[in-house]
C-alpha cells in the first residue's frame, strides 16, 4: 500500500491489493476509519478513495456492512493477450505493416548543429503578426460555435484560390480545395479514397518515404520509378493498366532535386488518362526558387487526372499542420465524405488566421523574406561544402526548395549508418539517404542536408565541425 496520503494513493493502493490476490473475492475491506488512521488523513479521503473502486466494480456495500471485493472484480492489470514474438494480437493488418515501416519515432535529441530536412527556424515564424490574426480570429462575433465544413474554412478556400492563381497559375474553384491537416494528411486522404489493398501505386526512387509508407501500410504496392537530373525517368513507366494511382514532386523531386522536364510531364499524364488513374502532385517546397524561374506546377498539364497538394510548413511552420489539396471536380464529393469520417475538420481558428494572412498580402511578403533568408543560408551551406570538402563530395539539388543531397565520393552506402551516428555523437545531425529508397543498390554514401532551421552564420562552424570528426 503506498505511504502517500492521498484518496488516489489509497485508491491504487486497495486496487493493486485486490489484483494481487491480497483481498480475494468476498473478503472483507478494513474499515475507512481504520485507513484513516494508518495513512493519518481524514475519513472524506479515504471515502472518496472507496467510492472510486465501488464505481469501477472492484468494492461492494450492503448497508451496515463491511466493504468487501466484488465477487466479480477486474483484474486492472491482467496482461493483453499475445502473439509469440511480444505483438498484440488485437493489432490490424494496417497496424502490423505500420510497425514494420516505422521502427521509431522522430528523435528529439538536442543537437549543436541539427541538419535535419524539413524543419524551419524558430525566429523566421512571424509571431506577432500570427498572434495578431490568430486572435482576430478568436474574438469574431459568431452566431455560434459548431462543427465547420470537413473540407475546411470558407473563408481560407476562397483566400487559397486567390494565393494559387498568383503563385502557382493554378485556375480552380474554391470548392476544389480542401485543407488538411498538413500534407501527410492529404496523402493518406488520397490513398484512402483512391486505393485498395493489393493495388499498384507508382513512386519516385527514391521517394518521400512517409508518402511511400502510407501507400503500402494501406495494403498497396510501390512500383519505385528511377529518377534523374530531369526528374521521374518516364521512358521506364510500368505498364499503365496494372496501376491504380502515381505519387510524384515534379517541380523538386525530393530528394535529388530534379525537374520534371516538358515532354516527361506530357508522357506521365498521358501514362495516367491510359491507366484511368489519378497522379498526385506533392509541391512540398514550391515556393523556394533561387537560380530558375517557378516551375509551373503538373496540375496545368492534367487538370482532370492531377491532385494538387500544398502546404504552409515550409513557409511558415510544419507545427501548424496546415495543408490543401486541389481536386479535379469529380473527387471532390467523395473526398470530402472520407475525410469527414477519420476528421470532422481542422482545427477552425488557425485555418481562419492564415485566411486572413494571405487576404492582406502578409503572407505572400513573408513568403519573400523567407525566400530571401534561405537563400543566404544556402549560399553559406554550399560555399562552405565546397570550402571544406572540396572535391570530396558532390552536391545536387541546388537549385531549389531548402534541401540538398550531398555524395560522398569515397565511401559506399553501407557506412552511412556509421557516420551519421559518429556526427550525432559530436552533436551534429546529418540524415541517410538510404531510407528514401525502396531498392538496396551498391552506390555511394549520400545525406540529405536541410538548412533552413540554422543561422546562417553558424552554418560554416557545423561543416568544419563535420570535416573535422569525420576525418575524410
Amino acid at each position: 500500500m503506498p505511504k502517500a496520503g492521498t484518496a488516489r494513493s489509497i485508491y491504487l493502493g486497495l486496487r493493486e491489493q485486490i489484483a494481487g490476490g491480497v483481498y480475494l473475492p468476498g473478503d472483507r475491506l478494513p474499515s475507512t476509519r481504520t485507513l484513516a488512521e494508518e495513512f493519518g488523513v481524514s475519513r472524506t479521503t479515504v471515502t472518496a478513495a472507496f467510492e472510486q473502486l465501488i464505481s469501477e466494480g472492484y468494492v461492494s456495500v450492503r448497508q451496515g456492512a463491511k466493504a468487501t471485493v466484488a465477487r466479480n472484480a477486474p483484474n486492472p492489470i491482467a496482461p493483453p493477450t499475445q502473439r509469440p514474438g511480444g505483438s498484440v494480437k488485437t493489432l490490424s493488418a494496417y497496424a502490423m505493416r505500420a510497425m514494420d515501416l516505422l521502427p521509431h519515432l522522430p528523435g528529439t535529441a538536442d543537437l549543436k548543429y541539427d541538419f535535419r530536412y524539413g524543419d524551419v527556424a524558430p525566429d523566421d515564424f512571424p509571431k506577432l503578426l500570427w498572434r495578431k490574426a490568430l486572435t482576430a480570429a478568436v474574438i469574431a462575433r459568431r452566431a455560434r460555435l459548431g462543427y465547420g465544413h470537413p473540407a475546411g474554412s470558407p473563408v481560407l478556400r476562397q483566400a487559397l484560390q486567390g494565393y494559387l492563381w498568383r503563385a502557382r497559375g493554378i485556375r480552380c474553384q474554391a470548392e476544389q480545395i480542401v485543407v488538411t491537416n498538413g500534407s501527410q494528411q492529404a496523402l493518406d486522404l488520397c490513398a484512402r479514397a483512391l486505393l485498395n489493398p493489393g493495388d499498384r501505386v507508382l513512386i519516385e526512387e527514391p521517394c518521400y518515404a512517409m508518402a511511400r509508407n502510407v501507400f503500402v501500410t494501406l495494403g498497396a504496392q510501390a512500383t519505385p520509378v528511377a529518377c534523374d537530373d530531369d526528374g521521374l525517368k518516364t521512358d521506364r513507366l510500368p505498364d499503365p493498366l496494372s496501376h491504380a494511382l502515381a505519387f510524384v514532386t515534379p517541380s523538386h523531386q525530393f530528394p535529388l532535386g530534379g525537374v520534371l522536364s516538358v515532354g516527361r510531364r506530357r508522357q506521365l499524364v498521358e501514362w495516367a488518362e491510359a491507366a484511368d488513374a489519378h497522379v498526385i502532385e506533392d509541391d512540398y517546397d514550391g515556393e523556394y526558387r533561387y537560380d530558375v524561374r517557378p516551375i509551373p506546377p503538373l496540375y496545368l498539364s492534367g487538370r482532370d487526372r492531377v491532385i494538387y497538394i500544398g502546404t504552409v510548413s515550409k513557409t511558415l511552420s510544419p507545427t501548424l499542420r496546415l495543408g490543401y489539396l486541389v481536386l479535379p471536380e469529380a473527387l471532390v464529393e467523395p473526398f470530402v465524405r472520407c475525410k469527414q469520417i477519420t476528421d470532422r475538420h481542422g482545427a477552425t481558428f488557425e485555418q481562419e488566421a492564415l485566411a486572413s494572412l494571405i487576404e492582406t498580402g502578409a503572407y505572400e511578403r513573408h513568403v519573400r523574406k523567407m525566400r530571401r533568408l534561405n537563400s543566404v543560408r544556402r549560399t553559406a551551406f554550399l560555399d562552405a561544402m565546397q570550402q571544406t570538402f572540396s572535391d570530396k563530395v558532390e552536391i545536387v539539388g541546388t537549385s531549389a526548395g531548402l534541401h540538398v543531397v550531398v555524395w560522398f565520393n569515397s565511401i559506399g552506402r553501407r557506412e552511412e549508418s556509421g557516420l551519421a551516428a559518429t556526427a550525432r555523437e559530436a552533436g551534429i545531425g546529418i540524415y541517410p539517404i538510404s531510407r528514401l529508397f525502396s531498392c538496396d543498390t551498391e552506390r555511394r554514401a549520400g545525406f540529405v542536408f536541410g538548412y533552413a532551421s540554422i543561422e546562417a552564420r553558424k552554418i560554416a562552424d557545423g561543416v568544419k565541425l563535420l570535416y573535422s570528426v569525420l576525418t575524410l
